[in-house]
């Protein structure tokens, strides 16, 4: 059965799906859902997908919702090429990198919550960004220490290959860059980002070369 993927283009966890679609070589149909005119919050894609939010892959029947699900799900039924080590530590440590992105710096930053800080709260653009880059560093402070350790400082998160860890990494920097957050503490993390992003997994999957982009 076809992979189908609702994505919106700036969605960094849809971005995050589509390089680890395109690094395995998996061809999918993009169904685009503007999150800014709330196209995820339609009757027709709730009805698939209660939770509301992008990326949802469908496959075999099945609607699984969340980025990392998506991943975990993909590599478990398409091995090669791994997004994991295979060494368990080694697949736990590029997990514990990959969740402190997805779930300890990008649900503060996402665009649900920068618009209840602005519609809601009141906060400026200013605040909102303030706010923003308040995550970036508490999320890519400890992380420019852990690939410091575990990879090779230049093109990868940890060893010298692509893993879950990289695929997370490039969608997050691309939103700090995007709300030019300063970079120049996380030397290590810039410099991976900017090695992957000519990948042709990652420049496929950039949200520039979307049906949808704008």
């Amino acid at each position: 059965m076809t992979l189908e993927l609702y994505t919106f283009y700036r969605s960094s966890a849809a971005y995050r799906v589509r390089i680890a679609l395109n690094y395995k070589g998996l061809s999918y149909t993009p169904i685009t859902l503007h999150l800014r005119r709330n196209e995820h919050r339609r009757a027709d894609y709730l009805s698939l997908n209660p939770q509301g939010l992008v990326p949802a892959l469908a496959h075999d029947g099945a609607v699984i919702p969340q980025s990392v699900a998506i991943m975990e799900y993909v590599e478990e039924r398409y091995p090669e090429p791994a997004l994991l080590p295979a060494a368990g530590v080694d697949r736990a440590l590029v997990r514990s990198m990959a969740q402190s992105i997805v779930s300890e710096m990008h649900p503060l930053c996402n665009l649900r919550v920068l618009n209840y800080l602005k519609d809601e709260l009141g906060q400026d653009e200013a605040a909102v960004r303030a706010w923003y880059a308040r995550w970036i560093d508490h999320g890519f402070g400890p992380l420019e220490k852990m690939v410091e350790r575990y990879g090779d400082g230049k093109t990868h998160c940890f060893g010298d290959s692509v893993t879950m860890a990289d695929v997370c990494l490039v969608p997050q920097m691309f939103n700090a860059q995007r709300f030019e957050c300063d970079l120049t503490p996380y030397p290590r993390l810039t410099a991976i980002a900017a090695a992957l992003e000519p990948h042709p997994a990652f420049a496929q999957a950039h949200p520039s070369e979307q049906p949808d982009a704008e």
